[in-house]
């Protein structure tokens, strides 16, 4: 009852100082708790060399495990986007799953469990796409890199670091106005093309940053606004449905502004305030077309030679001559001796083309007050602020009708690689090809709207006391308080309207032009306006869909004490961090005393989703810890250093698997025995490790580093979802099965990540270059705890690598950087993407820019240069609980590269 009151003691603090915008007592500070030692050296940076000394200087002289990423100037960060810049840093991998670099995973350890902070506090976020999960990871696309002033990666933890990442922190830092000179312009114009969408689209970005003669007050406002028509283009398979391979294009509109408002105010020497304002918006309507070849309709890629005829894979132990009498040819089995590769004289029946169209988006808005006094025996420092994120799939649903002819898709059909190749003999098709009465279906269960909510309110305070205890020279204590509040909701249309409108003709819905599937094809390209319409005018009214309401309620706490010290040749902290969290979550749960008495009965196919009870329900959990860590430098001489470092770390439960609802995937949907019931718990408890970190530094001059790291993450538990088959539920689908996947999320224990990082660089006089760096991950988890059975943990490579080379001259300078990382499983569950794994991976990018004068400067930027393909392959062996395109190296999906081109101009002054 005390710790509650405290709590609540301390929020209502909060919201009395946001409202009356004043400070009384306390202080507030931007610098809250990053755990960089205050006395560090400040460098003048310019140019590539000083923008890499400056990061050096952050890691020589922290007490923690710290890589950092300096901009050498406003609007000059070393990469245009955010995601790419961290892949560059040892230990780091990013994931780009849709052309930009979006999730980091830190030293084997998934992407969502990094935690991202902005100037130290929590950031909103939401997804815009429909087939993700609601996580705790950041879209670092969402963030223009000429926002940033720089960012700190937390490999290891300290007492005053915020809890959340057993990966590691990640720190990104705008620009406040007091640290520029009196009214500093900057600007930029780029134009950004794509090779797959062949088109330039523009970048603009802005920055005024202004103060007054006594440089005690200033203001900063900085804007940057992109438009972007992206495509990506793949080949998907789906064996349960007819053996399909899918060659698909998915084209997006996205927009995105980001502004930030910062003002700082110093009255005194040992006082200061600021005000910081950042918005963050994504519109990312798309639409996703597919072209389906149903090789022989019944699980064709699987079929085995059986004598002079064929068997299904042991599917039908009967051999039979084929389906409607036309058998493939098998020209080659793999090892299971299943038919990998075919030849089809003909179709069995044609092809139906698809479309999604999705009117999707997601904005982010933080405000927060800060403030710092200092004294000489003591500084205090604070801030309080609120980040609310709204966002998902406004709408969104597929339209199709068959296509073709049988004889258009005779031809090749290749699974033997890691990629599905496809030879048809016909490849293009436009509107005029659709069959039937020329209108496309929208099948009902496609249609929904998912909006989601993130927000929370936070307030965060510290005192450090400088003391004279022999060694110890401070001793820091203080607080942080959160409410966090998740919500998704989930509607349909109760009824749709039947489908016979003029408007559903493939002639009103796509365009003359075409777009380029996979594998060659051309495909017409979808009316995105006319689609929206047509569907939106199908619906009855919104219903919400109670298996797709959740909400999580998360109160959290932690304080913290921590002790540096120094003596001759040492330094460093050590101190106890305590975390509480109190969590919440409510539902609609499935009505199985109504299914059992047959209350549901004449609901038709519509049973499975009125099988609800019509109450809220609330279920609860909590958990606390004490995290102890530790960190020693020895500084054996002037330019060596033996880096050590040991703690205990969580990450709470991603925001999904703690929803307690019972969420229905894959129901009367067009794919037979594809029904998952998924249910997730606030009881969960976060995941947690002990780590330790041993390294060695040669600063051998002052932007050069050699240095190896060993670090180890002991993984004592983390979350997974167990996945049971073949369950009746009493919920009948539209073949009349009663077939689930039961999914529920759950604690596991055991795994470790053990690893070794090698950095070198150097800047040499004449202008010349490099930063290499080297990571090895061996993430061991135990393989039952995942459906795939694949004994890794997700997101972790084996080996990264990058290779970096610049040459700066003085008006001009040019860098090429590798990256690539060996294979990794990404998990995605019960969605549609599921666990499979990524095939290994690299991307060779180019970066040159010239300064005409001191106002006046151009950039270049070629990403992706070889084209690098995106390839993702099933990984699973049979006995797994995943579907069939995940087993045994089946080629589940491959996505083209695509290289982007970028020039631009930029001025300041």
């Amino acid at each position: 009852m005390l710790a509650n009151n405290f709590k609540k003691s301390l929020l209502a603090a909060k919201v009395g100082l946001i409202l009356g915008t004043g400070v009384s007592g306390v202080a507030f500070a931007e610098e809250n708790q990053t755990g960089v030692n205050e006395d560090v050296e400040v460098i003048e940076v310019r140019g590539i060399r000083r923008s890499l000394e400056a990061s050096l200087n952050t890691k020589r002289f922290a007490t923690s495990v710290v890589d950092a990423v300096s901009a050498e100037d406003v609007g000059k960060f070393p990469d245009s986007d955010v995601g790419e810049a961290l892949g560059r840093i040892s230990g780091v991998s990013v994931g780009r799953q849709f052309g930009q670099g979006q999730q980091v995973s830190i030293r084997g350890a998934s992407a969502q469990l990094t935690r991202t902070l902005l100037n130290g506090h929590t950031v909103s976020s939401t997804n815009w796409y429909d087939q993700q999960s609601i996580d705790r990871s950041f879209n670092y696309s969402l963030m223009p890199a000429e926002m940033v002033g720089g960012i700190e990666v937390y490999k290891s933890s300290q007492a005053d670091l915020p809890e959340g990442g057993v990966g590691g922190v990640i720190i990104v830092k705008t620009r406040k106005p007091l640290d520029l000179d009196a009214n500093t312009v900057f600007g930029s114009v780029k134009f950004d093309y794509g090779s797959i969408a062949e088109q330039w689209d523009p970048e603009v970005s802005g920055l005024y940053s202004w103060k007054n003669d006594d440089e005690t007050f200033g203001a900063l406002v900085a804007l940057a606004r992109k438009e972007t028509e992206y495509q990506r283009r793949g080949t998907e398979t789906i064996l349960a449905w007819g053996g399909a391979v899918a060659p698909t294009v998915f084209k997006q509109e996205r927009e995105r502004t980001a502004y930030n408002i910062a003002l700082q105010y110093a009255p005194t020497d040992e006082m200061e305030f600021g005000l910081n304002y950042t918005g963050l918006d994504l519109q990312a309507d798309n639409i996703n077309s597919s072209l389906f070849l149903f090789s022989q309709g019944a699980d064709a890629a699987r079929w085995i030679p059986f004598g002079d005829k064929y068997s299904n894979g042991g599917v039908d132990e009967n051999p039979v001559d084929g389906p409607l009498g036309n058998m493939p040819e098998c020209q080659q089995v793999n090892a299971s001796n299943d038919c990998v590769k075919t030849t089809l004289d003909a179709m069995a029946g044609g092809s139906w083309g698809q479309t999604w169209v999705r009117d999707a988006e997601m904005d982010s808005q933080t405000i927060e007050i800060n403030g710092k006094y200092t004294t000489d025996n003591f500084v205090i420092d604070g801030r309080i602020g609120t980040t609310k994120s709204d966002g998902g799939t406004n709408f969104t649903a597929a339209q199709r009708e068959g296509i073709g002819q049988a004889s258009d898709f005779a031809g090749v059909y290749d699974a033997t690689g890691k990629i599905y190749h496809v030879d048809t003999a016909v490849k293009s098709w436009t509107r005029d090809d659709f069959v039937g009465d020329g209108k496309l279906d929208i099948p009902g269960w496609s249609i929904r709207s998912q909006p989601n909510t993130d927000e929370e309110d936070f307030v965060q305070g510290n005192i450090k006391f400088f003391v004279d205890f022999g060694a110890i020279t401070s001793i820091k204590t203080g607080f942080s308080y959160a409410e966090h509040f998740v919500e998704e909701r989930t509607f349909w249309p109760n009824p749709r309207v039947a489908l016979n409108d003029v408007d559903g003709t493939a002639s009103k819905l796509y365009k003359e032009s075409q777009l380029e599937l996979s594998q060659g094809m051309l495909f017409p390209e979808a009316d995105y306006d006319a689609m929206l319409s047509r569907a939106q005018n199908t619906l009855g009214e919104w219903e919400l869909l109670r298996s797709g309401y959740g909400t999580v309620e998360e109160e959290n706490f932690a304080a913290y004490v921590m002790a540096e010290f120094s003596a001759d040749g040492i330094r460093g902290n050590f101190g106890l961090r305590y975390i509480s969290t109190d969590a919440e979550s409510d539902f609609f749960a499935v009505d199985f005393d109504g299914l059992a008495a047959g209350k549901y009965k004449e609901g038709g196919s519509l049973a499975g989703y009125q099988a609800y009870e019509r109450t809220l329900t609330t279920e609860k959990g909590d958990y606390n810890d004490v995290l102890p860590s530790v960190n020693v430098v020895f500084d054996l001489a002037d330019d060596l250093i033996l880096r050590t470092s040991a703690s205990q770390v969580i990450a709470r439960p991603n925001y999904a698997d703690m929803f307690s609802r019972q969420e229905q995937t894959g129901f009367n949907d067009d794919l037979e025995l594809n029904e998952v019931l998924s249910k997730g718990s606030p009881a969960l408890k976060p995941f947690k490790a002990t780590q330790a970190d041993l390294s060695i530094e040669w600063y051998y001059s002052d932007s050069a580093l050699l240095s190896a790291t060993y670090f180890i993450k002991d993984i004592s538990n983390f979350t997974t979802a167990t996945l049971i088959q073949d369950q009746s539920l009493g919920i009948i689908d539209n073949f009349g099965n009663d077939n689930w996947t039961l999914s529920t999320k759950r604690n596991a224990v055991g795994g470790q990540i053990r690893g070794v990082e090698l950095q070198w660089q150097n800047s040499f006089d004449n202008g010349f270059g490099y930063v290499t760096n080297y990571t090895f991950v061996d993430a061991d988890a135990e393989g039952e705890n995942y459906a795939d059975l694949i004994p890794e943990f997700s997101d972790s490579s084996e080996h990264t690598v990058n290779l970096v080379g610049f040459y700066e001259a003085d008006d001009y300078t040019i860098r090429a950087a590798y990256n690539w990382r060996s294979e990794y499983m990404i998990r995605e569950g019960a969605k549609f993407y599921g666990n499979r794994m990524h095939d290994d991976y690299g991307t060779l990018d180019i970066t040159a820019t010239y300064t005409l004068n001191d106002y006046i400067g151009f950039s270049f930027e070629v990403v992706n240069l070889l084209e690098e393909d995106s390839v993702q392959y099933g990984a699973a062996s049979d006995g797994a609980s995943v579907k069939n395109e995940l087993k045994n190296n089946y080629p589940a999906w491959s996505f083209e590269g695509e290289r982007r081109i970028k020039a631009g101009v930029n001025f300041r002054f």
